[in-house]
């Protein structure tokens, strides 16, 4: 049984999108994207994490996988909701109309049609994917209403005494719109309206919508919001929105913020921790497998640490989740003794013009912003960002940098921005302003 600290990491494999992540029945539970036959994109299972605190996790290996014709293809993103005891997963299920000659795992020509099903769970470890599966929404045919192969990722929540559905969606794969469902027993949904975007790409995925302190927060991933020309043209991105829950009715401002700022962190999903943060969890695109190490095999994909979403002077904070602060227990005196292969925390209060080397990864306050290089420590790969900033920052720059073999995690001013990227072969030093260097305890 594998098991990760701080980053949920493929337990082999490909891993991509959290799915039905959710705090049920005093266990966190996180459903991921997941192909267990290679560290590559194929054919979608939900592989299973549990954790007591957010910190620990054990991988439990595939909870859903295909078996109906409507799901044959993939098992894809979705979300989980509580009800009567019982674990509902809602998934995207998709079938291939056409596949490739020399992969199955693969559409041709995208020709592939998606519709939305659900699985219930009585104790959210045991998965009947023979019995239990059930086709909520079949797939749209209505272009008016939705997208036959592009609407998907359904985030479910209960407000009242009904449950909602947001999904996301195309205008002919041209426009991004979202789709809200509603249902009064979680099982039979009507549909309810949509709304469109300029700032939804193409495409848009994975919708999450929420309130925090009185406010309405929209999180997605449009696709192709970013055409330079470099990895990654999807990305994740927050804005303070108007909402009507009853009706469905939103309304989004044209200005926007990144979720994280180095660009590689995709497909975010929130829910409720046991102490009642409204905590967010997303997938760290990695551009190639890791080599395999003791009982994991060689891997594709993390997760970012848990983040607990804010609302202050009407800017999204992602402030590291107490349970992290908390782990990093033990300070390192003698850099000498600091042990790479395992996490570390440093804080630093870096000023303008002030750069410092984490084992090759560059990070510097420059006109403002902290700006971030990768170029060191990234295998010669071509084609990726290599360079990242924050916006502007007004003179403050209090830094928390977790350091992991593969993922570097910067939370700016307690979360006010955070810059985030996949790393490989970082070297063993560190040079420049380090006012602390935290291990966890146990480490």
């Amino acid at each position: 049984m594998i098991k990760d600290t701080l980053h949920i990491k493929a337990p082999g494999n490909w891993i991509n999108d959290p799915n039905g992540f959710i705090y049920y029945q005093g266990t966190y539970h996180l459903f991921y994207q997941y192909f267990p036959y290679a560290p590559e994109w194929g054919t979608m299972h939900w592989g299973h994490a549990v954790s007591e605190d957010l910190l620990h996790w054990t991988h439990l290996g595939v909870a859903l996988y295909p078996t109906k014709p409507y799901d044959r293809n993939g098992v894809f993103s979705g979300s989980a909701v509580e009800k009567d005891g019982k674990l509902y997963l809602y998934y995207s299920a998709v079938r291939y109309l056409e596949e490739e000659e020399e992969n199955i795992h693969h559409a041709k020509n995208e020709n592939f049609v998606t519709s939305q099903a659900m699985l219930i769970s009585e104790d959210g470890f045991s998965f009947d994917n023979k019995n239990t599966k059930k086709q909520i929404i079949p797939v749209i045919q209505d272009e008016k209403i939705g997208h036959a192969t592009h609407t998907r990722d359904p985030k479910v929540w209960k407000y009242q005494d009904a449950y909602y559905m947001i999904l996301g969606s195309t205008i002919s794969g041209k426009k991004g719109r979202v789709l809200f469902f509603k249902s009064q027993d979680g099982i039979n949904w009507e549909y309810i309206t949509q709304y469109a975007h300029k700032n939804f790409g193409t495409i848009l995925e994975c919708p999450d919508l929420f309130e925090v302190q009185g406010q309405y927060v929209f999180q997605g991933s449009p696709m192709h919001i970013l055409e330079d020309g470099l990895e990654y043209p999807h990305n994740s991105i927050c804005a303070l929105v108007e909402f009507q829950e009853e009706k469905c009715e939103l309304s989004m401002r044209d200005t926007y913020q990144f979720i994280d700022y180095g660009l590689d962190l995709y497909a975010p999903q929130t829910n409720i921790d046991k102490d009642g943060n409204r905590v967010m969890m997303a997938w760290m695109r990695m551009p190639k497998p890791v080599e395999s190490t003791g009982e994991r095999s060689a891997w594709n994909g993390m997760m970012c640490t848990p983040r607990v979403v804010e609302v202050r002077n009407e800017h999204i904070y992602f402030r590291m989740h107490p349970q992290v602060e908390h782990y990093w227990s033990v300070e390192v005196v003698d850099q000498e003794k600091l042990d790479w292969t395992k996490p570390f925390c440093i804080k630093s209060v870096m000023k303008e013009g002030e750069t410092l080397n984490i084992g090759g990864y560059e990070i510097a306050i420059e006109d403002d912003c902290v700006k971030t290089d990768r170029s060191h420590v990234f295998d010669s790969l071509q084609g990726y960002r290599l360079t990242a900033k924050t916006p502007k920052l007004c003179g403050t720059y209090h830094l928390d940098i977790l350091v992991d073999e593969n993922l570097i995690e910067i939370f700016v001013n307690e979360g006010q921005y955070v810059l985030s990227h996949v790393v490989y072969g970082l070297k063993k030093q560190l040079i420049g302003p380090v006012e602390k260097l935290l291990i966890g305890e146990g480490t």
